[in-house]
């Protein structure tokens, strides 16, 4: 970046200008083969698992398109210039997280150190779910498919009690998949099927990331644009089911109301600023491959709009095919209602119907309440089955697979929906292997002895070895446990260290110096006002607001048990002490690496001037003995 003469004292280890020999070693860098690459891993990172789970469950639970308000706010004035100074200062300093943040001063090395940790936790349960998506992939080939009727029982008399009370999807998913234990407190025991799973997710990541960019860049080709191929096809289909009408009616319709909930505003800017991948490290570490002379502006545009309208392309199709499932629930429920009544009281096929059920119902209320009433008739309303709302594993693996038994030719259309997931999944898991990776062998804390491949190789065995706890019958538990803790409140309090240390330690007007000299224009004034005032404070805002919500909230979590009185609903328990000890600590540890990394690099200072102090002191007094 451009040099200034009255540069600081303290400041001076922010220069990112290399020395001749840093900028030769920066030539042996490695490049992406083009600029498609680049994008397409970018986009990839960004777009994942939550543009298809969690943004259209948003959308339905707060007011449909009025929740795109806050949303588009949150990504204008927090999402695209958080990307751009990742992108720009990655692509300046050409190094890892640890690298960008220990350059622009010593003191916040943590906040890399911080990137990194929570980049290798949140890959430890991302390719966990990977393994799942595997595991209901190999199941999509079988005619019927398994989730679509209960099993018989040992004494092939009936079918498991179990299934029997809830559904054949939710038994295949808590007992043939998770074999799920009853609370977080029984371990159970390694599932070997989810193990097998678990290992062959590590091995893809392997194969595709054993040569850095030089294979991810090859793989991106498939796993960032097949999931476009399977959307697009999922939405023609959709688009022709009955009922589809229905639930994007019920998907876009605003609610204004809705806005005046706080809650709404915050989870719209938590939503924008995980769905971009922020703070991981791994934006930065895929911009370190660039040409210092690109036009970083505009690939932050490029890749958080795509971001943003992968969301609301993927929520067409998803929501097309939930108001098939609840018109298809409604007419089953319907039928269901219509032949008992048909049978009770003796009518003829075919006179009840749909369309006439609510006025022979009526009139048979008025003749015979009493025997209607022992019927137990199910009550269809089918606006209260578009509003079971679903989102993260609960849409992948309940709702949506339902949906799929429900189409026609649900084989092909199960294969597509999993093989879209795992191509989702697996780009996503590219940038945070990447997160980890760049900045320990940027930093030359490997030994040259072990090469690159080898190196790779340990950290995925590291990995998979740890990622067993998910592979317990008590695994969903904590897998839920890392997602809501590691990837929430940390990467806020990164984000904000980021932008603070880029306007306000460096130095906003040198940042734009720099962007200019790389791209050839200086930063507008939306960028200026963003970096410097809004930004930071949204984030402020965002990161006590959330600390407030969670503070009043007593931590719970969901079980499924058999023997809990109101089962198939899930029992809701309270998390034991030391499952919330560690649940503190997943949150907090990311975050005091970042004034423990300036603790540190204090200490070594002081450590320093002291030793020079005393030899400084030394050399006086010698001085002084010689001169008498």
């Amino acid at each position: 970046m451009s040099e200034k003469a009255d540069v600081p004292e303290s400041v001076k280890g922010a220069e990112l200008n290399r020395a001749p020999d840093e900028a030769a070693k920066a030539e042996e860098r490695p490049k992406w083969d083009n600029k498609v690459q680049y994008l397409l891993t970018c986009i990839g990172f960004a777009v994942g698992l939550g543009n298809v789970w969690r943004f259209p469950y948003l959308c339905q639970v707060y007011g449909g398109g009025a929740f795109l308000i806050p949303y588009l706010i949150a990504l204008v004035f927090e999402g695209l210039p958080l990307l751009h100074m990742e992108l720009a200062i990655g692509q300046k300093l050409r190094t890892g997280s640890i690298g960008v943040w220990t350059s622009i001063s010593p003191y916040l090395s943590g906040v890399g150190v911080a990137s990194m940790t929570v980049s290798f936790l949140v890959g430890l349960f991302y390719n966990t779910i990977l393994a799942w998506v595997l595991w209901y992939f190999f199941h999509s080939f079988q005619n019927p498919l398994p989730w679509q009727s209960c099993p018989v029982d040992a004494n092939r008399t009936g079918y498991v009690e179990e299934c029997q009370k809830s559904t054949a999807v939710n038994y295949f998913w808590y007992r043939d998949t998770l074999n799920i234990s009853p609370n977080i407190e029984v371990s159970g025991d390694l599932q070997w099927w989810l193990v097998v799973c678990l290992a062959s997710a590590w091995c893809i990541v392997y194969i595709c990331f054993i040569r850095g960019i030089e294979t991810i860049g090859k793989a991106v080709y498939v796993t960032a644009t097949f999931p476009y191929l399977v959307l697009t096809i999922f939405l023609i289909r959709a688009l022709t089911l009955p009922g589809a009408t229905i639930g994007l009616r019920h998907l876009f319709t605003p609610n204004w109301e809705t806005l005046k909930n706080p809650t709404v505003w915050l989870d719209a800017a938590t939503q924008i600023f995980f769905s971009l991948s922020l703070a991981f490290g791994g934006l930065i570490a895929f911009s370190s491959y660039n040409p210092q002379k690109n036009n970083c502006e505009r690939d932050a545009l490029i890749v958080g709009c795509i971001n943003s309208a992968t969301s609301i392309y993927a929520s067409i199709p998803i929501f097309s095919i939930l108001g098939f499932k609840a018109l298809s629930n409604y007419n089953d429920c319907l039928n269901g209602n219509i032949q008992l009544l048909m049978n009770t009281f003796n009518i003829a096929d075919g006179n009840i119907t749909e369309e006439n059920y609510e006025k022979w119902l009526r009139n048979l209320n008025s003749t015979d309440p009493q025997q209607v009433a022992e019927l137990d008739l199910k009550t269809c309303d089918l606006q209260a089955l578009l509003d079971q709302s679903a989102s993260g594993t609960g849409l992948a693996f309940i709702v949506f697979t339902e949906a799929v038994i429900k189409m026609p030719g649900s084989q092909v259309w199960a294969v597509l929906f999993f093989i879209m997931l795992f191509s989702l999944g697996l780009s996503s898991m590219f940038g945070n292997m990447e997160g980890v990776l760049t900045p320990l062998l940027d930093l030359h804390l490997v030994p040259k002895c072990i090469p690159k491949e080898i190196f790779t190789g340990l950290m995925c065995v590291v990995s998979f070895v740890v990622a067993l706890i998910f592979t317990l019958g008590s695994g969903n538990y904590w897998l839920e446990i890392f997602n809501n803790y590691v990837g929430s409140l940390p990467l806020l309090v990164i984000a904000f260290f980021e932008i603070t240390a880029v306007s306000y330690i460096y130095g906003a007007t040198r940042f734009s110096d720099d962007v200019e000299w790389m791209t050839g224009r200086r930063p507008n004034l939306y960028w200026q006002a963003t970096w410097r005032v809004i930004s930071p404070l949204m984030l402020l805002v965002v990161f006590l607001a959330y600390v407030v919500v969670q503070a009043q909230e007593k931590p719970t979590y969901e079980a499924w048990n058999p023997d809990y009185v109101d089962f198939p609903a899930p029992e809701v328990l309270t998390y034991p002490g030391w499952v919330y000890a560690i649940c503190i600590l997943l949150a907090a540890v990311p975050c005091l690496l970042i004034p423990l990394g300036a603790l540190y690099r204090l200490i070594g200072f002081l450590r320093k001037r002291v030793a020079d102090r005393r030899a400084n002191s030394a050399y006086d007094n010698e001085g002084y003995v010689v001169e008498i």
